[in-house]
C-alpha cells in the first residue's frame, strides 16, 4: 500500500482529502501540500468559479476527480461547504487514488 499524503486519510468509501480551496483563482489547478498554522497538511486548490451556488464546489469535485482518474460522481464535498477548508471524499480503491493524486501532484 502507498503511504498517504499528508492531506489525505483513508477513509470506508475510499480517500477523504483536506483542501484549502482559492475561488476565483484564475485558473483549475492543484498547487502542492502546504501546513496551516495548526500544523495540519492540506491540499492546495484553486479554481476559476466563483464561491455562488455551489459552484466552486462542484469545480473542485471535478478537479479532484479528474486528478485522480475517476469518474465525477466519485468526488464529493463531505465537509466545510462554505468555508475555504474542505473535506473532499473520493470513492474508490484508496491505493489507486493516492497513486493517481500523487502523479497529478507531480506533474
Amino acid at each position: 500500500m502507498i503511504d498517504p499524503l499528508p492531506a489525505c486519510r483513508i477513509v470506508p468509501e475510499g480517500l477523504a482529502v483536506l483542501v484549502r480551496l482559492t475561488p476565483k483563482g484564475g485558473r483549475d489547478g492543484l498547487d502542492g501540500i502546504s501546513a496551516l498554522s495548526d500544523g495540519r497538511s492540506v491540499l492546495k486548490a484553486r479554481v476559476r468559479c466563483a464561491p455562488e451556488n455551489g459552484e466552486a464546489n462542484a469545480a473542485l469535485e471535478a478537479l479532484l476527480a479528474k486528478a485522480c482518474a475517476v469518474g465525477r460522481s466519485h468526488a464529493s464535498v463531505t465537509a466545510g461547504a462554505t468555508s475555504r477548508l474542505k473535506t473532499v471524499t473520493l470513492s474508490g480503491q484508496p491505493d489507486v487514488l493516492l497513486a493517481a493524486l500523487q502523479t497529478s501532484l507531480n506533474g
